[in-house]
């Protein structure tokens, strides 16, 4: 693709990079959402647990996470495109913090538990198991530290 067509869909490489970064916020967290509103119980975190390591399964443990990627090669480069990473995580951690609370509200969580703290660990422990998933080239770095978290959740 030339420049010229490249800046008919967008005014400059700021607006590119931001588009890049929404859409693949959009395609890991937005694939995710369907499970992600099922967070409500035990029974549905293993179910999106399940759910993010069969997609790891399906690229065989290529790429890693996209929006993840993004991070080593933009955040330290680009304030707004750090702050739109960010965004994106948020998103994501704002999913699981969702379905953590109503596990805690049904009683499926400690009543003292912290889902934002939860939730954030989760998210931590993902990015853990991607990357390693990605360089072993398996699902069981990430199984594991999913299969930990849970562990953590379940009274």
């Amino acid at each position: 693709m030339s420049a010229s067509q490249l800046y008919h869909y967008f005014s400059d490489k700021t607006a590119l990079v931001h588009a890049v970064i929404q859409y693949q916020a959009d395609r890991v967290v937005g694939s995710q959402e369907p499970s992600l509103a099922h967070l409500d119980s035990i029974q549905g975190l293993r179910a999106w647990r399940d759910s993010v390591v069969e997609m790891q399964r399906q690229t065989q443990c290529r790429g890693g996470c996209p929006i993840g990627s993004l991070v080593s090669e933009l955040a330290d480069q680009d304030e707004q495109a750090r702050s739109d990473i960010a965004a994106g995580f948020e998103r994501w951690h704002a999913g699981i913090r969702s379905g953590l609370r109503a596990m805690r509200d049904r009683g499926h969580l400690a009543s003292d538990a912290d889902p934002d703290n939860l939730a954030l660990a989760t998210l931590a422990a993902i990015q853990g198991g991607l990357l390693l998933g990605q360089v072993q080239r398996t699902t069981q770095p990430l199984e594991a530290a999913l299969d930990a978290m849970i562990a953590l959740t379940n009274p």
